[in-house]
């Protein structure tokens, strides 16, 4: 993505964030007359960051670059959270460090010994794009045998939009859908120029129009923490905490882990996938 292209996405991301308020929201009196657009209008976002609305429509319009203090400004305006400010500021090239050519990513040895002794808590660990790197035989057990899976098609977006299978899995399969590509979103600002990302995006957009709509509405999330809810077909209703944590010798790559409490049913549930899993293998990734 080029920098007229990352302007042109800044302003976007603004226009939509700027129709989520409403003046109340901000502080402003509201007339209670109907409005052409929906949220802020451009001058009311103006007085508020105490910047023109020449020189905010112009940012809107993709015209011009913003500094650090005038992104900080519309970032209170806006309301924005601080994964939301973390993309704007990104896609405006603000505390970002220089890309580099970026080596095919493997699984960090470290991280592939911890999968290795998890036999009873299913995990995967996610790179850039969030691109499927390595897994455990119960992650396989529990959301499907990712080893079938092209290596070039292992990417957990792809397999929520495109495996039938996940949306009868995932209980609430639009939320864990919406959240992918608000987390696929903010992959996209880290990485602006990767090919494959581009791909992706492009892929899932001519397949799925909700995909297509969720990407249009500019979301953004870090992939951090949370809970999932599941229906599977061994184990039956699960309610699964996740957490990741970061590689510190490569940052890009994170192990996610799906855990319940003891004593709970889907711990239970747990224990027997895990008996099950022990009867149908299937192979755990192998960094060899």
């Amino acid at each position: 993505m080029n920098r007229d292209a990352h302007l042109n996405e800044l302003g976007e991301f603004l226009r939509a964030r700027r129709a989520e308020l409403s003046p109340r929201t901000v502080g402003l009196p509201d007339s209670g007359t109907p409005r052409r657009v929906p949220g802020l209008r451009r001058e009311e976002v103006a007085q508020l960051a105490a910047i023109s609305t020449d020189f905010y429509t112009r940012l809107e319009q993709g015209r011009i670059q913003a500094s650090a203090p005038v992104l900080a400004a519309l970032a209170r305006v806006l309301h924005l959270n601080d994964d939301q400010r973390d993309y704007l500021f990104g896609l405006a090239g603000k505390d970002r460090k220089r890309s580099r050519r970026r080596m095919l990513q493997k699984v960090q040895p470290q991280l592939q010994r911890l999968l290795d002794d998890l036999t009873a808590t299913p995990a995967i660990v996610m790179g850039r794009r969030m691109d499927i790197l390595a897994w455990n035989a119960l992650a396989a057990a529990l959301v499907t045998d990712f080893g079938r899976i092209p290596e070039k098609h292992r990417n957990y977006v792809r397999l929520v939009f495109t495996d039938p299978a996940m949306r009868t899995l995932y209980s609430d399969w639009e939320t864990v859908a919406r959240t992918c590509a608000a987390q696929l979103r903010m992959e996209a600002a880290k990485y602006p120029d990767d090919p494959r990302l581009t791909a992706l995006v492009g892929e899932l957009s001519v397949q799925d129009p909700q995909f297509r709509q969720w990407w249009a509405a500019h979301d953004v999330a870090t992939l951090s923490v949370g809970t999932k809810m599941l229906h599977h077909p061994v184990a039956g209703d699960l309610t699964l905490d996740w957490d990741t944590l970061t590689a510190s010798t490569d940052p890009d790559q994170q192990l996610v882990i799906w855990t319940a409490e003891v004593g709970t049913p889907t711990h239970d549930g747990l224990r027997i996938l895990a008996s099950w899993a022990a009867d149908h293998p299937m192979a755990a990734s192998d960094s060899t």
